[in-house]
């Protein structure tokens, strides 16, 4: 869990209407099939997981940008429900209070998995972000989000996903609206070829008054025993990944990313160094845009406690900011 979460939202590579983000869809677990021969399960691929998921292991190293002070505040209520409170002071973005609440059924479909879930949170404005994400059977789950902003709806979207033996394929339908004439849809598909190797695509269609397109991305992914390279090509440009673990305390990450819109490319190098044995957690990052950064996190155990220290400094703009945030319980 982060204790922190400003400035989370990573570009993403297609053009999509304004106002409108996609929330990744959690992976479906893989489905066990009991006749199955010894032989046959040996030779079989495995599930290559999700197309949103490919570049995420790379990202997880980079450290979130952390402006001004945040206090959050975890309570469990009971093994299926809880809420927290969030306090935020900055001096650039909104300061108020934020309520948010969990909610985890009982129909269990894995050692840490249970649906339905239900999570959202609303702030001093009666702004509020909603998720529903159920299991519809052993291979599809749905997920539905909404957004509101000062009693105005502003987003909506519905995903389904359908996790095969070898194969995922899912569905998005944004902000669908029929008297307009708007709305995006975003159709994903990723097949093993072999046990390491994975291929896949991405087309996006969106469409709006006066405004109509679609954009395709092809995307490979190799695992390996400890790295896992991932490459994204398509209209809108390329996006590369590498993540490598070097031992059970650090692991790194370079990316590359090149625009078509904006004709800019960024390339970026983050580390993550986890010291277990002093609740430590750090993360570092430096990109070719002179931007660099870093977060501390520090674990005050037994205490239900975490403290998070983080900075980031633009070299060409001349800007610096830091940020701290108390996670209790």
């Amino acid at each position: 869990k982060r204790s922190i979460s400003s400035g989370q939202a990573v570009p993403g590579l297609v053009s999509v209407p304004p106002g409108f983000t996609m929330p990744s869809v959690s992976s479906v677990p893989p489905t066990s099939g009991s006749g199955q021969q010894t032989a046959d399960a040996e030779s079989a691929l495995p599930n290559p997981g999700t197309y949103e998921e490919c570049h995420r292991k790379c990202k997880e190293v980079f450290p979130l940008q952390m402006e001004g002070v945040r206090l959050v505040v975890n309570k469990g209520l009971s093994n299926h429900f809880q809420v927290s409170h969030t306090v935020t002071l900055s001096t650039l973005g909104d300061s108020g209070y934020r309520f948010g609440a969990t909610y985890v059924g009982s129909k269990q479909t894995g050692p840490a998995e249970s649906f339905p879930v239900m999570v959202g949170d609303m702030d001093n404005t009666g702004s509020l972000n909603a998720q529903i994400i159920h299991q519809l059977t052993t291979a599809v789950r749905s997920k539905i989000a909404i957004q509101t902003q000062q009693h105005k709806f502003v987003n909506w979207q519905c995903d389904m996903e359908y996790r095969g033996e070898d194969f995922t394929s899912a569905v998005t339908l944004g902000n669908p609206d029929m008297l307009v004439g708007s709305g995006i849809l975003v159709a994903h598909y990723l097949q093993s070829i072999t046990p390491a190797l994975a291929l896949g695509g991405e087309l996006v269609y969106h469409r709006r008054p006066g405004e109509e397109g679609a954009v395709t991305s092809l995307l490979g992914r190799y695992t390996g025993d400890n790295c896992v390279a991932t490459l994204t090509l398509g209209g809108a440009g390329a996006h590369a990944t590498y993540y490598h673990k070097a031992n059970d305390q650090l692991q790194i990450g370079v990316e590359f990313e090149a625009s078509t819109r904006t004709q800019e490319t960024t390339a970026s190098f983050g580390y993550q160094l986890d010291l277990p044995k002093a609740n430590l957690l750090f993360k570092g990052t430096v990109d070719s845009n002179w931007v660099v950064g870093a977060t501390l996190e520090k674990k005050l155990l037994p205490l239900p406690l975490t403290l998070a220290l983080g900075a980031f400094l633009n070299h060409r703009k001349n800007k610096f900011q830091c940020g701290f945030s108390v996670t209790i319980g």
